[in-house]
C-alpha cells in the first residue's frame, strides 16, 4: 500500500446495511474521485471481504443488520488498514478499543466524507 495516496486513487471498502445510504455514500466517494472496490451489507460478508479485498480505507457502519461492527473493526486494525466509522449515534456507539477512531456522523455531506477520509489516510 502506498503512503502518499491522493484521494483520486483511493480504493474504498464500504460496510453499510442500508442500501440507500450505501448508494448515496458510493456516489459521494465517486464524486471525490475515489473508487469503491467492495461493499458489504452483512457482517459475515464484511469479514470475508475485509480479510481478502484490496482497498486503502474502509468506512464502517457501527451497526450492521443489528450486529455490532466490532469483529470487522478488529480485523482491519490487525491488518493495519485505515478505517473510520459512520454512525448517527455518536462516539458512544463505537466499539470498545476503537473509540479514538474518526467518526463520520450521519447524515453526512460530501465535504464531511472528504474531511473524514483526509483525517484517516496517510499523507
Amino acid at each position: 500500500m502506498e503512503n502518499d495516496l491522493s484521494l483520486g486513487s483511493t480504493r474504498v471498502f464500504i460496510v453499510e446495511d442500508e442500501a440507500l445510504i450505501l448508494y448515496t455514500l458510493q456516489d459521494m466517494l465517486e464524486e471525490l474521485g475515489c473508487r469503491v472496490v467492495a461493499t458489504a451489507l452483512r457482517i459475515d460478508d464484511a469479514l470475508a471481504k475485509g480479510d481478502s479485498a484490496a482497498f486503502d480505507v474502509a468506512i464502517l457502519d457501527v451497526n450492521v443488520g443489528g450486529e455490532p461492527i466490532d469483529p470487522v473493526a478488529d480485523l482491519l486494525a490487525r491488518r493495519g488498514v485505515p478505517f473510520l466509522f459512520a454512525t448517527g449515534y455518536g462516539a458512544r456507539s463505537l466499539p470498545d478499543g476503537h473509540r479514538d477512531r474518526v467518526v463520520l456522523t450521519k447524515p453526512y455531506r460530501t465535504q464531511d466524507v472528504r474531511a473524514a477520509l483526509d483525517a484517516v489516510l496517510p499523507g
